[in-house]
């Protein structure tokens, strides 16, 4: 099913799941630089907190609600429960577009391992909770509502689907179907997806928020927007529980590639990645995607050959966007070890300012092979082919 320029909404949860895991949670200062942050990235919604958890989090959901520009939409989290519901309503109440999230299990395992209750007193409760929320919100604030545990529920969709259509009744007009731990292969998260879909109002919005456990939350996220979500739950640097959250940087550019729109600042998110790897002190992979430090260099030979017949155009053979549209201000790199071509070779010594024959080129790459591998495959830099080059004049 093809969704032609359909706007994603993005929802960032940085703030709060994201922050809830660090073994050092933010303080509010801190929250409000990565809150900032998220506002330079153009994100059309910003979960900011669980401010019913503690004072701090309670006093920073004040804060960045009053802090957020109007564009931006404000949510805060909630437990099913009254009072917290109040709390929460009291903090985020200062935004000029604030949103009540509410949470409640609905899976079979969740409700009889955890909760413990009847299936008709968790019906009770998400009725009760939402219509509360509508209640003391108004009629139109957004009021989300997410059934915790959805991707344990394939099991137990008839009741999913209730519990969905209950929080529907009650005022909610967006659902969330969490994947909260990551069991599945996409392709059956994202079939539940297009169940719910399907019984869903057609003005109430469909979000997923998926975990990473096993390294495919992007992919279910992605594929879940193709059955119907319209709303994506992300986070910075793929921040969270566990194996963290779906990855903005990685959920955002792989929509974009396939021709969705999100109204993101695409060019934010490098120096965005950066500042968040230091303020958590949690380092970016060099293989990470998107933002990781080698993404862009080449090394073998074939590899090399396309990239220096394709630099500088839109499309690389070997490259799925350019540095520049995520803001990196590196380029596509060409080094030499026992992999390489001779097209490293050229390349590297012309980057230098450096010009020399075919014949020359064929003896320099020999000589540099020989020893990379006497090195153990070590990378031969620059300067140390330059030197090679003047040895033999």
């Amino acid at each position: 099913m093809n969704h032609p320029n359909k706007t994603v909404w993005i929802q960032d949860v940085t703030l709060r799941d994201g922050n809830q895991a660090l073994k050092k949670p933010w303080t509010i200062a801190e929250k409000q630089i990565v809150f900032d942050l998220l506002v330079d990235l153009n994100v059309p919604g910003i979960e900011v907190g669980f401010p019913s958890s503690n004072t701090l989090e309670f006093e920073a959901t004040k804060i960045l609600a009053k802090r957020a520009p109007e564009s931006v939409t404000i949510a805060a989290l909630s437990r099913a429960n009254e009072v917290e519901i109040q709390t929460t309503w009291d903090a985020i109440q200062h935004a000029k577009t604030p949103r009540l999230h509410i949470v409640y299990p609905v899976s079979p395992f969740a409700i009889e391992q955890v909760l413990k209750i009847s299936y008709e007193k968790v019906l009770e409760k998400i009725y009760n909770s939402v219509s509360y929320a509508r209640k003391i919100a108004g009629k139109e604030i957004s009021i989300q509502f997410s059934g915790e545990h959805f991707g344990d529920a394939r099991e137990g969709m008839d009741f999913a689907k209730k519990a969905f259509q209950t929080s529907i009744e009650a005022g909610a007009n967006i659902i969330n179907l969490p994947n909260t731990v990551e069991r599945y292969r996409p392709f059956l998260f994202v079939d539940m997806v297009r169940q719910v879909k399907a019984v869903t109002p057609e003005h109430v919005k469909v979000s997923v928020h998926t975990h990473n456990d096993m390294g495919m939350a992007t992919a279910t996220s992605v594929e879940s927007f193709y059955a119907g979500a319209t709303q994506i739950e992300v986070a910075l640097n793929g921040l969270g529980e566990r194996a963290g959250n779906t990855n903005f940087y990685e959920t955002a550019v792989a929509l974009y590639q396939n021709g969705e729109e999100s109204g993101i600042n695409f060019d934010r998110i490098y120096p965005t990645a950066k500042k968040i790897a230091e303020m958590t002190g949690i380092p970016i992979g060099e293989k990470t995607p998107i933002i990781g430090e080698d993404i862009f260099s080449h090394r073998s030979g074939i590899h090399q050959d396309g990239v220096t017949k394709t630099l500088g155009q839109k499309k690389g053979a070997y490259r799925s966007f350019s540095p520049e549209f995520v803001g990196r201000k590196d380029e596509e790199k060409i080094s030499f070890t026992n992999q390489s071509g001779t097209k490293a070779i050229r390349h590297i010594l012309e980057k230098e300012g450096r010009f020399y024959s075919d014949a020359e080129i064929q003896i320099l790459f020999h000589k540099a092979k020989e020893v990379s591998s006497r090195d153990g495959n070590r990378e031969i830099g620059g300067k140390e082919l330059i030197s090679m080059a003047e040895e033999r004049n």
